[in-house]
């Protein structure tokens, strides 16, 4: 089983890197494409706007096997990253990113339910943080890297290389996981849908994490999509140091995730999430105070970026035991919820910035990651395994 979870964990390190480095790239992206920053933002939000088809593909992974959607979704990304690097245009590129999130969209709530199938939930917490090491890897290594690439190659670089990865995780996914033998009756294709959908909206702690992750990614993203034009713009940083300055928010994430394999199983992840989100959004508060000097600013990043991924992979794990029968279902809802807010905060995040500064940013995030608070408490009150 271990080295099914590495492969998975490695092909997801793919998947991130080509979701997320339009994120600390922004800048780089509209002046090579000639649009401006506001365009940039917006393809990202397109991008996010993928996860809203993980309700569809959630039962059809609990009903057609999690194998099969983990490959699907890797040839998808290497559509997609092929396409971005052969023809340069901004609507091509739009597209590129459009088939990367679908990947990921696929992907992740496969290969999480995959896993929780074989993983008591005394041990999820362990299990689910190993398999979120893969998103701090993509801040660590693949951003850092992807700068590198596109400083020496230019910005088309990273898509090629992307794609080439992508195509080698296929084919080591298909060699080393086996399939599940699943079979479609298409006089019953509509079946998985309506007892997956019925049994998810009358569950109050499935709702409540719906809601939870819709608002935390929405803080979240509104402050991810500006950070690296407010580091550009109030310390003068290049493209490398934005990369390498990225590297320290992957270090804040790999940190964690750590944290929720360490100790979510130990104290409880109910507990856990609870109090990692209270400092999450306490974290956001402080930031526009800090931003007198470098060191300051990053230092608030990386703790804003440690107890948000503390409270993500920790709901993760919690989430994957709310609806068992469905976890697909039950993921690919939670991660098309967490698409939503990341959407509203792509969108709003470049004219909170603009209009405030970074501090109606970081006010504007706290905000909304308290009414995340307040979804999954009203969830989970009550709540027992």
């Amino acid at each position: 089983m271990a080295h099914k979870i590495f492969i998975a964990t490695l092909c997801r390190v793919i998947l991130n890197t080509a979701r997320r480095f339009a994120y600390p790239f922004a800048p780089v992206l509209s002046r090579s494409l000639g649009v401006e920053l506001t365009a940039i933002t917006s393809l990202i939000a397109v991008n996010q706007a993928t996860s809203l088809f993980g309700i569809f593909f959630g039962p059809v992974a609990d009903r057609l096997g999690y194998r099969l959607m983990m490959l699907t979704a890797m040839a998808m990304l290497a559509l997609g990253m092929f396409a971005g690097g052969f023809f340069p245009f901004y609507g091509v590129i739009l597209i590129a990113l459009f088939l990367a999130g679908m990947g990921k969209t696929i992907f992740d709530p496969a290969v999480q339910a995959y896993v929780s199938e074989r993983v008591s939930f005394k041990r999820r917490g362990l299990a689910i943080g190993l398999i979120e090491y893969s998103w701090s890897a993509s801040t660590l290594v693949g951003i850092p890297l992807i700068a590198l690439l596109i400083d020496r190659f230019g910005w088309r670089a990273p898509f090629f290389v992307l794609g080439g990865l992508s195509l080698l995780g296929m084919v080591a996914l298909g060699i080393l996981i086996p399939g599940e033998n699943k079979k479609f009756d298409a006089h019953q294709a509509w079946a998985p849908f309506r007892s997956a959908w019925r049994r998810l909206f009358r569950k109050r702690s499935a709702l409540g994490a719906i809601g939870f992750a819709f608002f935390l990614s929405l803080g979240n993203d509104n402050l991810f999509v500006v950070y690296g034009a407010w580091l550009e713009k109030s310390f003068g940083l290049s493209i490398i140091a934005l990369g390498m300055s990225t590297a320290l928010i992957g270090l804040a994430e790999l940190s964690g995730e750590t944290l929720t394999a360490a100790f979510a199983d130990r104290f409880g992840i109910k507990r856990t999430v609870l109090t990692a989100l209270t400092l999450c959004l306490i974290s956001y508060g402080i930031l526009p105070f800090l931003d007198r000097n470098l060191p300051l600013s990053l230092t608030g990043l990386f703790f804003i970026f440690l107890t948000f991924e503390f409270t993500v992979v920790t709901g993760i794990s919690l989430c994957t035991e709310l609806l068992p029968e469905y976890r697909a279902t039950m993921m690919s809802f939670f991660f098309a919820a967490a698409g939503m807010g990341r959407i509203a905060g792509a969108l709003i995040g470049g004219h909170v910035w603009l209009a405030g500064g970074i501090l109606a940013t970081g006010l504007v995030s706290a905000a909304f990651s308290s009414l995340g608070l307040a979804s999954l408490a009203w969830g989970l009150y009550g709540w027992r395994r």
